[in-house]
């Protein structure tokens, strides 16, 4: 006999289809394999107690404080820990239950419905300004076209089009400058029919370029103020636009003045759930989040949303992480913004084990490669 022990990271199906397990046999226990942590803030101690024995029961366990069992006191945090299998089992359970355990059984079934697996995809970035943090992600016209038939040939799912920095401190640009930088890309894409082939986003919170972009072939509406702009919401709902919603603390003129959190995770969350409302209120019901790594955040608060993105996938939407030679991998590992590329990868890799569906990347090509070789490792 001999025991040999599998790793963390184990290709669950690939083991249990070299064992001859039958096809059912294989998507039942590898349901059982993966690891769920929740955790549970204010939940009310009847409930916490109620929740430890239902966990219990099916095998799944509830980590509460000392002297819950006594309610000692109202409400307790808690952690609760499941296989993927417990959880079904759980937010079946709990949705008869008393104490808000319904509420928490409905989020449960929200993050299964969302975490299901989807290839990944990765949008290409294209500056059409002169001060972009990044010099080698700066083209106009021709060169433009050029580049983005490149990268689409690389394998960009998505090309996204922007003529306004908004790196730390960057200049204020007019409306009219703005749609003068992009207008001629816009055209020059639109004679080329590339939105016929791949989906073009436009990078901009501006509705002249906002309109002129979706009245020339464009159907996403990548906007760094997440909708605050009545105007932006209005032409995503007449244009039938995806709306990217992205979380930002100040303007890119401000954000990295000493930005602050309570908590990071809570306080963007609270801000997609808003925002979220507002585009019903338009009509829009097609939404990207985009948690805004960069913007207005610490290295800490980067990490932990890249960390936790999973706490995201509860609000029923598509997540996109954008992450591309960022400052955030200097102050990890000293670094200018021609020598990040390692970096940007890690972290998106990251970010897709996390939940990410959509990459934000300048470098498509070694994206699409790092994807390829991440998912053949899933097994």
């Amino acid at each position: 006999m001999l025991l040999e022990k599998l790793p963390t990271s184990l290709h669950v199906r690939e083991v249990l289809k070299k064992l001859g397990v039958d096809g059912g046999g294989v998507s039942i226990l590898s349901s059982k394999m993966k690891l769920h942590f929740f955790y549970i803030k204010a939940l009310h101690v009847g409930g916490a107690n109620i929740l430890k024995q239902d966990a219990l029961s099916i095998g799944a366990d509830l980590a509460v404080p000392k002297g819950t069992v006594l309610a000692t006191t109202s409400h307790v945090d808690a952690l609760l820990i499941a296989n993927t299998k417990q959880l079904k089992e759980l937010s079946r359970k709990e949705l008869a239950q008393p104490f808000g355990l319904k509420a928490l059984a409905l989020e449960l079934e929200q993050f299964l419905k969302s975490h299901t697996p989807k290839l990944p995809e990765v949008m290409g970035v294209i500056n059409a300004n002169d001060d972009s943090f990044y010099a080698s992600s700066r083209f106009k016209d021709k060169e433009a076209l050029h580049v983005t038939m490149q990268m689409i040939e690389e394998g960009a799912d998505i090309i996204d089009i922007g003529g306004v920095s908004s790196r730390p401190g960057s200049a204020f640009v007019s409306e009219k400058e703005e749609l003068e930088r992009v207008r001629p890309i816009i055209d020059l894409l639109y004679q080329q029919k590339v939105y016929e082939s791949k989906p073009l986003s436009i990078d901009s919170y501006t509705p002249s370029v906002v309109r002129y972009a979706l009245d020339n072939g464009f159907s996403i509406v990548n906007d760094i103020t997440g909708l605050q702009d009545d105007a932006i919401c209005g032409l995503c709902a007449q244009y039938q636009a995806r709306a990217i919603i992205m979380h930002m603390q100040g303007t890119p003129q401000t954000m990295q003045k000493n930005p602050s959190y309570e908590s990071v995770i809570t306080d963007v969350s609270s801000f997609f759930q808003e925002r979220i409302q507002k585009a019903k209120r338009f009509n829009i019901e097609n939404i990207i989040l985009d948690v805004g790594i960069g913007f207005g955040k610490t290295l800490e608060d980067n990490i932990a949303l890249i960390a936790q993105l999973e706490h995201f996938l509860k609000l029923g939407y598509p997540l996109l992480v954008g992450a591309s030679r960022k400052s955030m991998i200097d102050a990890i590992s000293a670094s200018a913004p021609e020598e990040r590329l390692g970096g940007s990868i890690a972290l998106h890799v990251k970010a897709i084990e996390n939940g990410a569906e959509i990459i934000r990347a300048h470098d498509v090509k070694e994206h699409v490669q790092a994807i390829k070789v991440w998912q053949v490792l899933q097994g």
